[in-house]
């Protein structure tokens, strides 16, 4: 769920610019808030939970902007366009880095803050 959301802001920023600042490092912080949100597995397995989802939605918001900087380079037979889209690809790994360091810090606060105890928050077993 929360790389969906990641992707959604994410495209959305890139075509709407006064929300830029939502699809990157603010869109990944809410994807992973919800997926920690949604884990109800604590703090550890919100981070963890958040760091898959902010990698996932960066490659699936990579992949897709990928796909029309090629179909624009193909419309309009622009070998550039084709070369900047290969560029974008090897970009791409910094995006997933950059995108998954805050969903895991988000996906940590989403894990702090659902409404289930979890073992690592218990009382001691001694």
């Amino acid at each position: 769920m929360g790389f969906v959301v990641i992707a959604v802001l994410g495209i959305v920023g890139a075509f709407v610019e006064p929300l830029a600042v939502l699809g990157t490092a603010l869109g990944a912080v809410i994807g992973g808030f919800v997926t920690g949100y949604y884990t109800h597995g604590g703090m550890i397995s919100g981070a963890w939970n958040g760091l898959l989802a902010g990698s996932i939605g960066a490659v699936v918001l990579v992949a897709v902007l990928a796909v029309l900087g090629l179909a624009v380079s193909v419309v309009s037979l622009s070998l550039g366009g084709f070369i900047a889209t290969i560029g974008l690809a090897v970009a791409a790994l910094v995006v997933v880095v950059f995108a998954a360091i805050p969903a895991t810090l988000g996906g940590a606060l989403g894990g702090m803050l659902s409404d289930v105890e979890t073992t690592e928050m218990g009382a001691p077993s001694a």
